[in-house]
């Protein structure tokens, strides 16, 4: 199975870190953001990972290379000076993935979640990893009843859970997606109308590094499991 990673955004919300840097290419301890991923992957058992790009694509070649220092394959998905959003980046990025089934990552979230533990159900057109509602959030993503994800009423929002930025996918997923830019958050609703969206709950670790000071809470634990 292939795997992306989400490496496209221009990572606005981590000014001034990300004015000459792509958030994926920031440090967090030794490594840098997207190192994480790349390791957990091949040691998953990943062996092909695509990653889009956008804003300064040429540092991603630079240091991170055509994936021999961790055991993989990097292939590039390269979307221009504006980025396609998560939806429209995948879905150009289709072509490109050799496997009808794929794990799709956040390249900003840092996580314990075992890559190679994740099972896509066989009516499923994608599969969300599911974590608490962090505090600086307002509301969750979707209700998790049993498998099957649900968009929640107003009323219950506060039982809701986060996407994790962490999912298995299949290419039919994205048969009815339009072209250029768009949310996954498009598709997941009309698989949820389909009853094909399903979800499973991780308890473990998860840091969503949109902020400075989130970066920095990421560092703290790192420092202190080091």
């Amino acid at each position: 199975m292939d795997a992306m990673i989400l490496s496209a955004g221009l990572g606005v919300r981590m000014r001034p870190l990300t004015l000459k840097t792509p958030k994926p290419l920031l440090k967090a301890g030794h490594k840098r953001l997207i190192e994480y991923h790349l390791e957990n992957l091949a040691n998953a058992g990943f062996k092909r990972i695509i990653i889009n790009t956008s804003f300064e694509a040429e540092q991603f070649l630079k240091l991170i290379g055509g994936g021999e220092r961790y055991g993989v394959e990097i292939v590039y998905s390269h979307e221009g000076e504006t980025p396609l959003n998560t939806g429209g980046g995948i879905r150009n990025a289709l072509p490109l993935i050799q496997t009808d089934a794929f794990l799709s990552v956040n390249a900003d979230v840092w996580t314990d979640i075992p890559f190679g533990n994740l099972d896509l159900p066989q009516h499923s057109l994608a599969h969300l990893v599911m974590v608490e509602t962090p505090a600086y959030k307002d509301k969750g993503d979707f209700l998790l009843e049993g498998q099957a994800l649900q968009i929640p009423k107003e009323s219950q929002h506060k039982e809701a859970f986060t996407y994790s930025g962490i999912a298995l996918m299949t290419k039919e997923f994205f048969s009815d997606a339009p072209d250029g830019s768009f949310p996954l958050y498009d598709l997941f609703k009309m698989a949820i109308e389909s009853d094909r969206l399903t979800g499973s709950f991780h308890d473990g670790l998860w840091f969503d590094i949109g902020t400075p000071h989130r970066l920095e809470k990421l560092v703290e634990r790192l420092n202190l499991s080091s």
